[in-house]
């Protein structure tokens, strides 16, 4: 895959997980929860979704993996951290819808 693919698919999925993870917060009232559901919902889906059958062991079906796929899975983690922060930031700065 090319750069400038990796990089735009690098940035949607950022800014993908960081609205959700906001909106999520806004209505829930929480700041974590999009974290917190990404690490324990999304990504076990995503993997278990996307075995290979051939691979044995946990270490070989993630060894298979390239570094494009970890990378979108960063940057969706850190959209959705980043939205808790933000989060955070605006109920501290007064601001009571959020």
């Amino acid at each position: 895959m090319g750069f400038i693919p990796v990089f735009i698919l690098t940035v949607l999925f950022f800014v993908m997980m960081f609205g959700i993870g906001f909106i999520l917060n806004m209505l829930m009232k929480t700041t974590w929860f999009p974290a917190y559901l990404f690490v324990l919902i999304i990504l076990p889906v995503v993997i278990y979704s996307i075995w290979d059958r051939s691979a044995l062991t946990l270490w070989e079906h993630l060894s298979s993996f390239h570094f494009v796929d970890y990378l979108t899975g960063v940057a969706g983690l850190a959209g959705a951290i980043l939205s808790g922060w933000t989060i955070q930031k605006l109920r501290f700065g007064g601001y009571k819808m959020f």
